[in-house]
């Protein structure tokens, strides 16, 4: 009897011990799952690969120089094959081709009797790979030009470049950390798969720029709750007093519908918000003659 209790809790051990071998580690698991999400949706392609961008208008409430300024936003939303060497949209198809979601996201205000024009280009990958193959931000206004621009290599390779003699032209080599720009398309491609909890980010290049904020990773938390049948994403960090909130549809395509950029400066506690006009599908890039301009009629921008 006592042999038959030892042996039956020797082939237990055993098999315990075979089985725990052979679990896939969590990090697999969830890697899987990030690419498994993406394809479940069997209207992705059919979405994303129609021929057609994405444009979406934005009423546009933004902060500079402790005041609030009202313009317009513009995000285009548009898949393409992507040359990972160079680093820039294939012309032609290839096997090495990356397909990306790319955006295009633009901001056009005036501050006084000057305007800005702002716009940030961001490449990811749709099997929605954690960080973007490449980014660029670029700033005009009367005092000058600002440019910044990230590969993604064995590091992140920043160049960046500006009027300002405090902000001057730079070069880094950055250790991969996430980025604020990369929850764009992220949330686009499957917001329930972003990481949450505590962690660094690199904030957005339009607020190290504008900001002459240090390019370097903060401290920063990330949530997703659901509100009033919308997708809340929360980025928020300490450090900077900066909270950022995308406002999505629950469900796929997962359209942004507004968002908020809250900073505190001293006791002063500043918003900006941008909120949906319109949202069309088209091929933008053949809508170039005087006639289209009605378009923009559509979009109100």
């Amino acid at each position: 009897m006592k042999l038959n209790i030892l042996l039956f809790f020797f082939i237990s051990i055993f098999y315990s011990c075979s089985e725990n071998n052979h679990k896939p580690t969590d990090k697999v698991v969830k890697e899987k799952s990030k690419i498994y999400e993406v394809k479940k949706h069997e209207n992705f392609n059919q979405y994303w690969y129609d021929g057609n961008a994405e444009i979406t208008s934005y009423k546009l409430s933004q902060v500079r120089y402790g005041e609030i300024h009202e313009g317009r936003a513009v995000t285009i939303f548009v898949t393409e094959d992507f040359l990972p060497e160079k680093q820039v949209k294939a012309d032609y198809q290839n096997e090495k081709n990356i397909p990306v979601l790319k955006l295009n996201s633009t901001k056009k205000f005036l501050t006084g009797v000057y305007p800005y024009s702002l716009m940030t280009s961001t490449f990811s990958p749709v099997d929605n790979d954690i960080h973007p193959l490449k980014i660029t931000f670029s700033s005009q206004e009367w005092c000058g030009n600002t440019f910044m621009q990230l590969n993604n290599r064995k590091n992140f390779e920043i160049d960046f470049y500006s009027y300002f003699e405090s902000n001057s032209d730079k070069k880094l080599s950055l250790e991969k950390n996430i980025l604020e720009n990369s929850f764009w398309n992220l949330a686009r491609i499957n917001p329930y798969q972003i990481k949450k909890g505590r962690y660094k980010i690199i904030p957005s290049f339009e607020f190290l720029a504008l900001n002459h904020k240090k390019i370097k990773p903060y401290n920063a938390e990330v949530n997703l709750l659901k509100q009033d049948n919308l997708l809340n994403l929360t980025i928020y960090y300490p450090e900077l007093k900066r909270k950022l909130i995308l406002n999505l549809t629950e469900d796929f395509p997962f359209t942004i519908e507004s968002w908020e950029e809250h900073i505190v400066r001293g006791e002063k506690k500043l918003v900006t918000k941008a909120e949906k006009i319109e949202k069309i599908k088209i091929k933008y890039w053949n809508k170039n003659s005087n006639k289209d301009k009605i378009i923009r009629e559509k979009l109100r921008i």
